[in-house]
C-alpha cells in the first residue's frame, strides 16, 4: 500500500495578503520539491471539499455558515487571520484532507498519509478563527475516526505554537488523547502543563511547554520520557500529527532549535507506536513552518519514513527542557503514573 499524499492546487491560491508569513511560497514549495523528485512508495490524490457534516462535528454550525458566507470575499477576521476570495474554497479543501486521509487508512487504501494543506487548522475553535486558521483539519479528521466506531484516538501536535483549537474541541472527551509539545511562553499562551482536560477527559490532554531553545534532544526527551509511554499505555486505535515545522531552527516565528533530521526522528518514534498498536494507521496535517527550505526539507524528511526510509534515532538530551519535564512528569502523574515510572 502506498503512503497517501492529499494535496490540491486550490490551496495554494488562499492568499491573507503581502507579506503574511503563511503565504502561498509555502505549499509551492513543498509541491515543487516533491514533483521534481517524487519520494517512492507514495502516492498523490486530490482531497474532496469537506462538507457541512463533517464541519459540524466540531465547529458551531453557525460559525460554519459564516465562514461558507465569506467565500470569494477578501476579509480581515482578526489580527493574524484573513481571507481572500479563494479561501474558503482551500480550507474546506483542507478539511476533507483529513478526513478523506483518515477513511483511506482506515479502510486499508493507504498504508498512511500526509495531508499536505493550508490554511493549517489547529488553532481553530469550534466558534473562532484565529491563528491562520480557519476549520480544525486535524480534529475534523479525529471526529471522521470517531464515525467509524475508534474510541482511542492519538493526536500528537508537534507545531511550535500550542494546538489550543484541537485543546478546545477534545477537552472534555477521553475518546481523543491529545499530546502537544510546544515553545512556551509563546502565542496563544494556552497549553501549561496543568491543563490536563476535564470531566471525562481528565486526564487525557497532555501539554509539554518547553523553553526556547529548546532542539532536537531535548524534543527527544519529550517523547521518550512523556509521550511515547503514554501512548503505549493508551494503545491508540489510530494516530494523527498535527504535523507543523515551525520549530525548526531556520523558522522565523519562533526560537527553537530543531532540524530536520529530529523531526524526522519523532516521526519514526510515532511510527513505531502506530505499527504497535494500529496496524501503522498514521495520518499527519501540515500545519505552520514558515522558513521555505526548512519546510519542504522537513516535510520531505517525514514522507521518507512514511515510506519506510530508516529514520534517525531518538537522542534524548534536555539541556534546556530539563526541569520542564520534571513539572510535566509531575502533572501527568495522577493519570499515567504507571506508565511514566
Amino acid at each position: 500500500m502506498p503512503v497517501l499524499l492529499l494535496f490540491d492546487p486550490v490551496m495554494t491560491q488562499h492568499d491573507p495578503g503581502p507579506g503574511h508569513p503563511e503565504s502561498p511560497d509555502r505549499l509551492q514549495a513543498i509541491w515543487r520539491d516533491l514533483s521534481a523528485r517524487p519520494v517512492a512508495g507514495s502516492e498523490v490524490a486530490t482531497p474532496p471539499q469537506a462538507t457541512a457534516e463533517e464541519l459540524t462535528r466540531v465547529h458551531d454550525e453557525q460559525y460554519v455558515a459564516r465562514i461558507l458566507e465569506l467565500r470569494g470575499r477578501a476579509t480581515q477576521l482578526d489580527a493574524d487571520t484573513a481571507t481572500s476570495a479563494a479561501s474558503v474554497d482551500a480550507a474546506l479543501l483542507a478539511a476533507g484532507a483529513g478526513a478523506e486521509a483518515v477513511r483511506r487508512v482506515l479502510d486499508g487504501r493507504a498504508k498512511s498519509a500526509f495531508a499536505l494543506v493550508r490554511p493549517p487548522g489547529h488553532h481553530a475553535e469550534s466558534t473562532r478563527a484565529m491563528g491562520f486558521c480557519l476549520f480544525n483539519n486535524v480534529a475534523v479528521a479525529a471526529a471522521e475516526a470517531h464515525t467509524h466506531g475508534l474510541s482511542r484516538v492519538l493526536c500528537i501536535d508537534w507545531d511550535v505554537h500550542h494546538g489550543n483549537g484541537t485543546q478546545h474541541s477534545y477537552y472534555g472527551r477521553r475518546d481523543l488523547l491529545f499530546c502537544s509539545t510546544h515553545q512556551y511562553p509563546l502565542y496563544p499562551g494556552t497549553g501549561h502543563e496543568s491543563e490536563t482536560g476535564k470531566g471525562a477527559g481528565e486526564g487525557f490532554t497532555v501539554n509539554v511547554p518547553l523553553p526556547a531553545g529548546s532542539g532536537d534532544g531535548d524534543y527527544a526527551a519529550s517523547f521518550a520520557d512523556v509521550l511515547l509511554p503514554i501512548a503505549d499505555a493508551y494503545r491508540p486505535e489510530l494516530i494523527l500529527i498535527s504535523a507543523g515545522f515551525d520549530a525548526h531552527r531556520d523558522d522565523p516565528l519562533a526560537g527553537m532549535q530543531v532540524t530536520e533530521d529530529g523531526f524526522a526522528a519523532l516521526c519514526g518514534a510515532v511510527k513505531q507506536i502506530s505499527d504497535r498498536h494500529c496496524p501503522g494507521r498514521l495520518v499527519l496535517t501540515l500545519e505552520g513552518g514558515y522558513d521555505l527550505r526548512a519546510l519542504s526539507r522537513s516535510v520531505r524528511a517525514c514522507i521518507e519514513v512514511l515510506a519506510g526510509a530508516e529514520a534517525p534515532p531518538l537522542r534524548p538530551q534536555a539541556s534546556r527542557a530539563g526541569h520542564a519535564l520534571r513539572e510535566i512528569r509531575a502533572a501527568q502523574a495522577p493519570y499515567w503514573g504507571a506508565a511514566l515510572g
